[in-house]
């Protein structure tokens, strides 16, 4: 992301089949996008937008979003050049993709060039959805609700806050289009589902949607987030933009990751307070959904039960059976790597069945989860982050199981089997464990710690993992568990594998997890 900001954005590393229309539909939900030049030979293109303001809250919220194509991460960062001067005859096939998909925005565009008032926004034209959840049972987090509905288009800000002792949240698309598009297949989904459709009561209504989607079985497959709880209730708001005033675990602004974390749940803007209380239902005026080729961050099906897994409740119907439980691991430290630190980290995020380090390609590896919801949620958490100094790529594997080596033949323990073991954070239904899955982070949760072991002793375990303890706090209620802080991610991940199981006395063994909590 170096370099000084400018309209023209290079993207590297993109998939060799991926097409112009992918690459333009980047860039959609920030601005106009007025001309690209495709590299296909050197995987890379180049970008132009219509304002400078446009580029540089797509590359801040890429910053915070890894962008992927066709399962893939690409980069993203500023160009050199301040526009984009491109040979048309050379450049036919791109020129034409782009002015079909720039027809298509300008057919759903919002009314430009006016203020617009809160009583002149139609839900056509809003980009802000109106999200209550009902049936609380399990806790819906903002990373939740971003995965689900990064299905639909890029998401931009969200507001989680409780009214009326309901759960509810603002979240705000790039795009109108996409607020209508992930509306819409939400609503189908729940004509499809469970017979407990609770709160949606519109029959007219899904019948209208159902003719005017294409492509519905791409719909989140079913109405509730987790298992027969968490329903959502979803509506267009009347607001067009949401101020976020912090970067927490109740609200964030995608475009600005310099934002600070405040200190608890942020009170929302008063004028949002206000227009929220008189917001009266605005469901209706169905529009055809986009085509799906203009939706490159659609993440798997799948993604909603990744979130289920997070809950302890496993029960996406449809999902979870069909979900690869293989992950391909690459870029791995080979000096390093062994497969009972992949079994630890990975283990974060589901029980690890088998691990399998690839024999002529030692920086790669095979690792088997319990279920597909394990493996989607340990894919998401963990591609990208830094292991042993090198930055590791996680994607779903073309195998549907890992194989064990042929009976009497040494491969040398690159292939170990987990299935067995007794340090499964997830067999048991129902653990707090389900409802303690974070990202990655530099703050480590620490628990099953003996009387007997002191702060002191603590700090110096970790700080022999290599890194800089930069903080420690025992919790106040329960010193069997305390808050540790690595100076960064890479660090705690580090400690985490190296002391996830420490044996510290007494028959007591240390248990590590990541935590959302800072010190």
């Amino acid at each position: 992301m170096d370099g000084a900001p400018s309209r023209v954005l290079h993207i590297r590393k993109l998939p060799g089949e991926v097409t112009e229309t992918e690459v333009i539909a980047l860039g959609l939900p920030f601005g106009k996008v007025t001309n690209i030049l495709m590299l296909k030979g050197k995987n890379q293109a180049f970008l132009e937008l219509a304002t400078e303001e446009a580029a540089i809250t797509m590359v801040n919220y890429y910053s915070a979003v890894t962008p992927h194509l066709r399962n893939q991460p690409i980069y993203i960062q500023y160009s050199n050049h301040k526009e984009l001067k491109t040979d048309n005859t050379l450049n036919q096939r791109a020129q034409a993709v782009l002015q079909a998909v720039t027809a298509v925005q300008a057919t759903n565009a919002p009314i430009s060039g006016t203020t617009v008032s809160e009583s002149a926004v139609t839900p056509a034209q809003s980009p802000v959805l109106r999200i209550i959840i009902d049936n609380m049972y399990y806790p819906v987090t903002l990373d939740v609700l971003h995965q689900i509905f990064s299905k639909f288009g890029a998401v931009l800000k969200i507001i989680t806050f409780t009214k009326n002792n309901q759960f509810q949240a603002l979240l705000q698309f790039g795009d109108p289009v996409n607020a209508q598009q992930a509306k819409q297949e939400i609503l189908l989904s729940c004509s499809r589902g469970n017979q407990n459709v609770a709160l949606i009561e519109i029959e007219d209504l899904l019948r209208k949607l159902k003719s005017n989607l294409k492509n519905s079985s791409d719909a989140l497959d079913g109405q509730n987030i987790y298992n027969a709880c968490c329903t959502l209730r979803i509506d267009f708001s009347k607001l067009v933009n949401l101020n976020v005033k912090y970067n927490n675990d109740k609200s964030r602004d995608y475009t600005r990751p310099d934002l600070p974390s405040g200190d608890g749940q942020p009170t929302l803007d008063p004028a949002i307070a206000a227009a929220f209380a008189k917001e009266t239902s605005l469901l209706g005026l169905p529009v055809a959904a986009v085509p799906g080729a203009l939706s490159p961050l659609a993440i798997p099906n799948a993604a909603a039960a990744a979130a289920a897994a997070a809950a302890g409740r496993v029960g996406m119907p449809g999902v979870a059976a069909g979900g690869n439980t293989v992950l391909l691991v690459s870029n791995l430290n080979e000096e390093m790597v062994t497969p009972q630190s992949l079994f630890t980290l990975f283990g974060v995020y589901g029980d690890v069945q088998r691990v399998k380090i690839l024999y002529n390609k030692k920086d790669s590896a095979l690792i088997q989860m319990a279920d597909g919801n394990q493996s989607q949620l340990a894919m998401s958490h963990l591609n990208g982050q830094k292991m042993y100094g090198k930055i590791i790529r996680v994607t779903l594997s073309k195998h549907h199981t890992v194989q064990l080596p042929r009976e009497g033949l040494d491969d040398q323990g690159l292939t170990k089997d987990f299935g067995n073991s007794p340090l499964h954070r997830f067999k048991k239904p129902g653990s707090k464990n389900f409802q303690n899955i974070f990202p990655p982070s530099a703050t480590l949760h620490l628990s099953n710690i003996p009387p007997s072991v002191a702060e002191e002793d603590l700090r110096t375990l970790f700080a022999n993992t290599g890194g800089t303890v930069k903080a420690f706090k025992f919790f106040q209620r329960d010193h069997k568990m305390a808050l540790l802080q690595m100076s960064t991610v890479e660090e705690a991940i580090q400690a985490l594998i190296d002391l996830h199981n420490y044996n510290l006395g007494e028959s007591h063994h240390l248990r590590v997890s990541f935590s959302k909590s800072t010190i």
